[in-house]
């Protein structure tokens, strides 16, 4: 199976560029730009992505990958910043724009083969999304310009020998209205590719996998009750029956119920072995005093992490641990450019280094909708395929400041109400997430008459496909005035509600 790799240069639509490649049935995966040649080799892709991203070509620190890529002989593509610094490596040369593109732009197409093959060509305009301050002044040996637009005259190029095209807009968005067919045509026509990668293929080649890894070791897995590990417990289970056993910890940090309802569905629902562990106090303890977000986080994980080796010990001989990482994890936790990770995830930053089991992530390369398809064809009911995400972490990073046990069940009340509400409304389905915070001030209200100084709770709902962007939820205004009136009738201690309008990015759909 061929695949496509992408080299990240920062952009924050990076991400999309690999769901409209996946989208089209072909494997691709996101890498850092300063991946090393010989891995670059080793990977044997049927093509590269240059993406995007904020810096200019001839910033003394400019992000630069290998100018040996072009002779790999390989078909390149280069998006915006991408396209620059295919052009300045091969002999161009670019500079700060004299009227830069934001937004949508009119592209008029000079060259209708490669990557415009089957568009119509100039006078007609297609609307396509720039966003650059810097322009291609003269294109290298070889290359000529395959379309323009009011302000680039080499909106894009390509080399009339080798299977080089660079553009300066960004054909992963949804504005760029050409951008699939774009994508297409380099996926399918430069690279030659084929819509081979299925979730039946994804399955297939997975379940191998685990088998050769694994042989006839023990494995345990980490069932957290959400999509992401329930799948993972699925495929595995496929994979070695009964050779996997599953443990549920509870954290204490749970939503109302939430413990027995997952485990009453595991035992009923499934044939997956099931251990559950109570350890509500060790992780209050853990968090006890702990207000930085990034604390938190690798406290429970690594909490989580102690209590699975000690339960390893008890089964016998067990050399693997599997869980259910996904790519927006695996992304959201990695640095770039040296710079601070977005945030660190309980399951990835740095746990195989303290840790003796060695891990199995089956859905490491997967995002969320692409889980939900997996599940759906492993045969998971539609109850737990559709559950709203909710964090390995749970509601200690829902907690802003201290975790404690009074906090907890304001939180835990509040929350509980807001699943109702949404649920009642029909709303549930329609959101990707919605959940309550705890915020770490208090206010002045009013009941009864007499002065009150209590807590806050903000709402978040949200709109995403992959959790790499996200658009706060239009909720109506009726639906919202139920829920703020019922928190703070019925929770004690709530005597403000606030909703969040935040997109991601900047912000996280999380809030720690």
């Amino acid at each position: 199976m061929k695949k496509i790799l992408i080299l990240d240069f920062g952009s924050q639509t990076t991400q999309l560029i690999a769901r409209r490649i996946r989208e089209q049935k072909v494997y691709c995966e996101i890498h850092p730009y300063s991946t090393p040649l010989d891995k670059i080799k080793a990977m044997a892709p049927a093509g590269i992505v240059l993406s995007g991203g904020p810096a200019s070509v001839y910033d003394s620190d400019a992000p630069l990958s290998d100018p040996a890529l072009f002779t790999l002989g390989l078909p390149i593509l280069g998006i915006c910043y991408g396209a620059q610094l295919m052009i300045q490596q091969l002999g161009g040369k670019v500079e700060k724009a004299e009227k830069r593109e934001f937004g949508k732009a009119d592209l008029s197409i000079e060259y209708t083969g490669g990557i415009f093959s089957g568009l119509e060509s100039s006078p007609i305009h297609h609307q396509v999304w720039m966003s650059h301050g810097d322009r291609v002044e003269i294109a290298p040996v070889g290359f000529e310009a395959t379309a323009t637009s009011s302000h680039s005259p080499f909106a894009a190029l390509r080399h009339k020998e080798k299977p080089f095209v660079a553009v300066q807009f960004h054909p992963e968005v949804a504005h760029t209205l050409i951008g699939t067919d774009i994508l297409r045509n380099f996926i399918f026509g430069l690279c030659d590719c084929q819509p081979d990668w299925t979730m039946h293929s994804f399955i297939e080649s997975t379940v191998a996998a685990i088998r050769n890894q694994v042989g006839t070791s023990k494995v345990i897995c980490a069932l957290s009750g959400g999509v992401d590990s329930s799948v993972t417990a699925a495929l595995i289970h496929r994979a070695i029956g009964e050779q996997l056993t599953c443990i549920y910890v509870n954290n204490g940090l749970m939503r109302i119920n939430e413990t027995e309802s997952i485990l009453r569905f595991f035992k009923e629902k499934t044939r997956l072995k099931l251990i559950d562990i109570e350890a509500t106090d060790f992780f209050l303890s853990e968090l006890a005093g702990v207000v930085d977000p990034e604390i938190k986080r690798k406290r429970i994980g690594l909490g989580f992490i102690k209590i699975f080796e000690e339960e390893a010990k008890k089964l016998g001989e067990v050399n693997y641990l599997a869980q259910g990482t996904l790519y927006p994890d695996v992304i959201e936790s990695v640095s770039f450019r040296g710079e601070a990770p977005i945030k660190s995830h309980h399951n990835v930053g740095g746990l195989p280094e303290i840790m003796q089991l060695e891990l199995i992530e089956p859905l490491r390369e997967l995002f969320k909708d692409e889980v939900r398809e997996l599940g759906l064809e492993l045969g998971l009911p539609e109850e737990a395929i559709y559950r709203q995400p909710f964090p390995g972490p749970g509601l200690g990073i829902r907690i802003m400041g201290e975790v404690t046990l009074t906090r907890l069940e304001i939180l835990r009340q509040a929350d509980v109400i807001v699943l109702e509400e949404m649920k009642k409304s029909g709303w549930y389905r329609k959101v990707w997430q919605s959940f309550a915070v705890l915020l770490p001030i208090q206010t002045v209200g009013v009941m009864g008459d007499g002065r009150t100084y209590e807590n806050v709770i903000a709402l978040r709902a949200v709109d995403s496909k992959d959790a790499m962007t996200a658009d706060w939820s239009k909720l109506p205004y009726e639906l919202l005035g139920s829920i703020s009136s019922r928190i703070i009738n019925e929770v004690r201690g709530v005597n403000r509600v606030v909703f969040d309008i935040s997109s991601k990015p900047p912000a996280t759909i999380e809030w720690e």
